[in-house]
Parts: C-alpha cells; structure tokens; sequence
C-alpha cells in the first residue's frame, strides 16, 4: 500500500474532508475518504506524535467515584455518556489540555496525573483523529459554568455499583471508551 496524495474536498474551520489518492497492494490506483481536524490528513503529513484530542478518566480522590459526563451530541440528537475530553490546542502540552478541559467542562481541578495512553484511533476508517486517555486524580465541586454555548453537558460521580448499571442499560448511549472503562471499573473497582 502507497499513499500518493489528498485533495481536500471541503474548507471549513473544525472538520474537513479529502480524498485520498493509495496504490493498493496489487498495484492498483484506488481512493479513499476521509476526515480529519488537522489541515492534511496525517497520511499525508506524518504527524502522528500529537494526539488531537485528551480523554480524562478521572478519579476525584474525596468523592472516591469517577468523574462521568452525560452531554448531549448533535450527532446522536441525544445524550451520551462518556468522560471529560476536549481538543488539545495548537502548542499545548498534554497537561495543559487536561488541566484546561477538566475545569472548564467540571469545575473540577487536577491534582495528579497517574497515566497517559499514546495517541489512540477509534474509527480509523473514516478519520484519523486520535486521542490520548489521560487518567487523573482530581478534587473540587462540580460546575458547568464554564461550559460554552454549545456544550450541554451534565457531571456526575459514579461508584463500580452505578457504573454496573448504567452499563447495563440497553437505552443508553456511551462512547465506547467510556463503556469499556466503566465496565471494567464495575466490576474490578479499580481504574
């Protein structure tokens, strides 16, 4: 397999589309369409080592529950349960971004960095975006305050026992990091 080249087929700010141009394993001349947040698709760039995106798993230390979030996605025209995330801006580190997202998305503040996951993909059929799972320690109250217009996001701690039954629940809908997590958390106990 050869990737040749992309030709971006959309121009807007958050999420854009190419076609790329790949030589398949026989020879012969093929495309593929994909979406990506970065202005070339890593494909084409080779920048891989960034993640685009941090996922917190956090654990607040007080509560001794992890941090879920329940926010509505345009996409699903519904709620999804899932983990405190948000893209990491242009020369931020890591760090910043999980400080920087936990609070404005929970009010909540990072006191530890236990681990950091290399960047990960989760539908690298459509898109190349990758995100780093960041599982922290944190303490504070909850707030949504800094939330912006278009995040409708609601926080909650949540027990192995809770987590177990939200897991559960067939009606719902979850990132599927977030399941896997809380799933295993419901019945280890542990991260």
């Amino acid at each position: 397999m050869k990737i040749k080249n992309a030709k971006k087929l959309t121009d807007l700010k958050w999420l854009n589309m190419f076609d790329v141009a790949y030589q398949d394993k026989n020879g012969r001349n093929k495309s593929w369409q994909i979406a990506t947040r970065a202005r070339q698709p890593k494909c084409i760039s080779g920048r891989y080592a960034a993640p685009d995106a941090v996922v917190m798993v956090a654990f607040h230390t007080a509560e001794k529950k992890i941090v879920v979030t329940r926010e509505y996605r345009v996409a699903l025209a519904d709620y999804e349960y899932g983990f405190p995330a948000g893209l990491v801006d242009e020369n931020e580190s890591v760090e910043q971004a999980v400080r920087r997202e936990l609070k404005e998305e929970t009010g909540l503040n990072l006191t530890r960095i236990i681990r950091v996951s290399p960047p990960l993909y989760s539908s690298a059929g459509m898109t190349d975006e990758s995100v780093t799972m960041v599982y922290v320690e944190c303490n504070g109250r909850i707030s949504t305050a800094a939330n912006t217009a278009s995040e409708l996001i609601e926080v909650d701690f949540v027990s192995p026992a809770q987590a177990a039954r939200l897991c559960n629940d067939p009606s719902l809908k979850f990132d599927v990091k977030a399941w896997l997590v809380l799933a295993n958390y419901s019945k280890t106990g542990r991260l």
